[in-house]
């Protein structure tokens, strides 16, 4: 039998989304403090580990904070889950393991991955059995709301007797992809129809969305994504505490993260740290220019003098 830890969290639970390229060690630890219940990994192919697990386990490193880590995997072979699932529990030794049939990227679709799967029920079946019947962990999924024909109640009804822990849902389609209205009414059905944790996911960019998201679906707690790029301070603020972050205030974590970034990344950290840099100081005066340089970062000490620099600029705007 699993260790649930899903049944142990207060609720509403807050989770850090998985979202590939994004959700590495720094990001994760940064949005921990910022009060994250839980944090999911960036997507990790079950494949990949079956053949050459060495790259895929190195992104995949966790430092053991209190808050559940949880690993999600994509694929299309219940074998390679199989394999993968016995690897992470062994090498990584998460709290949770998460599959994904959410994903929309034509990269991830072309192998028969992702979203797709929601199709074929029976070949998403056999992975969500293979990987529950090969790890003590409990295994949770995350899914859209409609994938061609199939909904996610007739997912649902499929899997039925299968020991899912918890479950994150995307309230658009496949089609729909990351716009277009959430289906807050069917992630409320799901909410009745299944028996463990259910979390809603997309469009959840601030405190009033995530009010909204709550009382409609009356689920379990929220996946947040998107909305914590640039901005990790979004779970306190769902939570109630003040998080009415002025510039110095979004500099500080911006170095942070940074300082986490090349402290476990080492020089390759500046690097994934453009991205982010970027979405930090969206909105403000002055933002496209110091994108610019800021994307262009090599060295920790390059970030420091670009935000000094920045920050007089700011002042002189201001003033």
């Amino acid at each position: 039998m699993a260790k649930n830890f899903w049944a142990k969290l207060e609720k509403p639970i807050i989770a850090l989304a998985p979202m590939a390229g994004i959700n590495d060690i720094a990001f994760r630890e940064i949005c921990a403090k910022f009060g994250a219940d839980v944090l999911y990994s960036e997507m990790a192919s079950a494949t990949a580990l079956t053949r050459n697990p060495g790259k895929t386990l190195k992104m995949l490193a966790h430092r053991k904070i209190k808050q559940p880590y949880v690993v999600q995997l994509f694929g299309h072979h219940p074998e390679h889950f199989k394999v993968a699932a016995q690897i992470i529990e062994k090498e990584i030794k998460p709290q949770g393991i998460d599959i994904n049939f959410g994903c929309p990227a034509n990269k991830v679709l072309k192998q028969g991955a992702g979203a797709v799967l929601m199709e074929d029920k029976k070949q998403a079946r056999e992975i969500i059995k293979a990987t529950i019947e090969s790890t003590s962990l409990p295994v949770s999924i995350k899914t859209r709301i409609k994938v061609g024909d199939v909904t996610i109640l007739d997912f649902i009804d499929y899997i039925s007797d299968l020991d899912v822990k918890a479950i994150m849902i995307h309230g658009r389609s496949l089609t729909q992809g990351f716009v277009g209205e959430i289906e807050y009414e069917v992630i409320r059905q799901v909410k009745e129809k299944f028996p463990g944790v259910v979390l809603a996911n997309g469009g959840i960019n601030d405190l009033k969305q995530a009010r909204k998201t709550l009382k409609l679906t009356n689920v379990d707690g929220l996946g947040i994504a998107r909305g914590a790029m640039g901005k990790p301070w979004i779970f306190q603020e769902i939570k109630g505490k003040e998080s009415n972050y002025d510039f110095n205030d979004i500099v500080k974590v911006a170095l942070e993260h940074s300082k986490l970034a090349c402290k476990y990344k080492k020089d390759f950290g500046p690097k994934e740290m453009r991205k982010h840099l970027s979405w930090y100081i969206q909105g403000q005066p002055g933002a496209r220019e110091v994108r610019q340089a800021l994307v262009k970062v090599e060295t920790l000490k390059d970030i420091e003098s670009i935000f000094k620099n920045y920050d007089s600029i700011h002042r002189y705007n201001q003033s």
